[in-house]
């Protein structure tokens, strides 16, 4: 499996529980009208949608999001290869998730520590 390597590049995601289509775009360098063309295409991402018709995404959503983003653009997948990863067998063995989880945990430690040696 290829190595996403536009990911790293990604800002930490912050602690918040629920983030605007705005905040999301911004941390997963990707536009919003894309965001919202593939909530269309993709059954895992299903933001809360709240007065308004606002989408609220959370932790996983975002996530998500960035493994998405990882098989489109690092990958090379069609949408529909795409979809299919996430919802065949392989998705349960797919590890990009965990990696992007493991270096978002790394990054918000090095934070903490970085605060406490002040």
């Amino acid at each position: 499996m290829l190595e996403p390597s536009h990911n790293d590049e990604l800002p930490p995601i912050p602690g918040k529980r629920y983030f605007t289509i705005g905040e999301v775009s911004d941390l997963c360098a990707v536009k919003p009208h894309v965001l919202r063309y593939w909530e269309q295409e993709f059954p895992q991402l299903n933001p809360v949608k709240r007065r308004g018709n606002r989408r609220y995404y959370q932790r996983q959503d975002v996530l998500m999001i960035r493994q998405i983003r990882a098989l489109l653009y690092d990958q090379g997948f069609t949408i529909g290869g795409a979809r299919q990863r996430l919802s065949g067998d392989e998705a349960k063995d797919d590890t990009t998730q965990y990696k992007q989880l493991i270096r978002q945990m790394i990054a918000e430690l090095e934070d903490v520590l970085h605060v406490l040696r002040k």
